[in-house]
């Protein structure tokens, strides 16, 4: 595969196979197109980015039916959502999703990207989700979640794995997921109101399991248990137009392996529902067994329109490595800067910037250099650019909050 072909694939389906958004039914509709690219200055890293369209359609065909589609160029995530399907506050929600290179898995070790002993992986998922409130019509949510899904995946030596290295054998994943969110986000780039307290477990059940590698060094568990919890939230100044946004979440695991441990680097907001952003390092550098992270963001407006504006960030996390993927130290921190715009509609969202990885190793020393973009296309907003709307300000703080 050419480098220019693998690149396109790679990062147009990163973000797709675990969207946000799939907590629970989503009651706004949406067409938003999303754009997130991280390249590090020094070394050779795994690929760090996302494109996708996604588009949320309720009342689709029928008023209790919600549509909510991913798509990318070589993978579709999709879910249909039934509300009420198991009573009056119970929502039912099937989803299918597959295709090229999602399952794809990038070894980093001691901050070097190795290319020998990464591989390509591809898939196919079939899902059950069941979404309950617990206390309808009130300002926050509380929901309940509880998903079971079947996937297939298969593996394949990439043009760069080495001859020597053997690729897992092709499985079967049942996987169950049950949590608690009280509040949520918006699965929006900068969100400027949103809220969330929620603790979830996901099992991980593999007919597959079993030894693959260097002269089978490295094994595939055929149970993995994840358990985290995340606090996090973001508010805007009415009359400054300041945002903040902070975060901590924390999580532990049984049986982890490659497949199943936490994988936290690189800055991109919506390549997962839980991202584990490390400013500066590579996407999915570090891989933990537990850890903790915390960190926050802070954007000010450089003009009187609030269309320009300054964002600071800093993120600091403890981690225990998975065995075989340690290195010195069990902190990193990273920090970072940039510049976002934002349309007077809200269309159009993008930012650049610059992060540096305070405990990043690289060549032996530490510190790491990148730089990034993000973008989101709100077509959903496009109206307001021929009907605009009066500007009193914060009248949609309530319809934000009753709808995450």
């Amino acid at each position: 595969m050419s480098e220019l072909r693998k690149w396109v694939c790679l990062l147009a389906v990163w973000a797709v196979a675990v969207l946000p958004a799939r907590s629970q039914i989503d009651p706004v509709k949406r067409q938003l197109f999303q754009f997130g690219y991280n390249q590090p200055l020094e070394g050779r890293a795994p690929l760090s980015g996302y494109a996708f369209y996604y588009r949320n359609q309720p009342n689709f065909l029928h008023t209790n039916l919600t549509l909510r589609l991913a798509v990318a160029p070589v993978y579709l995530d999709s879910e249909l959502g039934l509300t009420g399907a198991l009573g009056p506050h119970t929502d039912l929600g099937l989803g299918l999703a597959g295709g090229g290179f999602a399952d794809s898995h990038a070894e980093v070790r001691g901050g070097e990207f190795l290319r020998a002993e990464s591989f390509l992986g591809h898939g196919g998922e079939a899902s059950l989700s069941i979404y309950h409130c617990f206390n309808p019509g009130k300002l926050v949510p509380l929901n309940a979640v509880l998903r079971g899904s079947m996937r297939f995946s298969t593996y394949a030596n990439d043009s760069d794995t080495d001859p020597a290295f053997s690729v897992p054998d092709n499985r079967l994943n049942f996987l169950l997921r049950t949590g608690l969110r009280w509040g949520g986000q918006e699965p929006l780039l900068f969100p400027s109101l949103a809220m969330e307290i929620s603790v979830w477990y996901e099992g991980q059940f593999r007919n597959g399991a079993g030894a693959y590698g260097f002269a089978d060094d490295r094994r595939v568990e055929p149970n993995s248990h994840l358990f985290w919890t995340r606090a996090l939230f973001t508010y805007t100044l009415p009359d400054a137009g300041h945002n903040f946004y902070i975060s901590v979440t924390a999580g532990t695991s049984v049986n982890a392996d490659r497949f199943s441990a936490y994988r936290l680097g690189a800055v991109l907001p919506l390549v997962s529902e839980f991202p584990l952003a490390l400013p500066g390092y590579y996407f999915q550098e570090i891989s933990a067994e537990r850890f903790v992270l915390a960190g926050g963001n802070y954007t000010l407006p450089l003009d009187c329109k609030k269309r320009w504006n300054l964002s600071a960030v800093v993120t600091t996390a403890v981690v225990d490595y998975l065995p075989g993927l340690e290195q010195p130290g069990h902190w990193h921190t990273g920090v970072g800067g940039g510049i976002l715009y934002k349309s007077p509609s809200g269309f159009l969202k993008i930012a650049a910037g610059y992060a540096y990885g305070v405990d990043a190793i690289r060549d032996g020393e530490r510190g790491a250099h990148s730089v990034g973009v993000l973008m989101q296309l709100d077509w959903e907003r496009t109206a307001a650019l021929i009907y605009p709307e009066s500007p009193i300000r914060w009248r949609g703080v309530q319809r934000i909050l009753g709808a995450l």
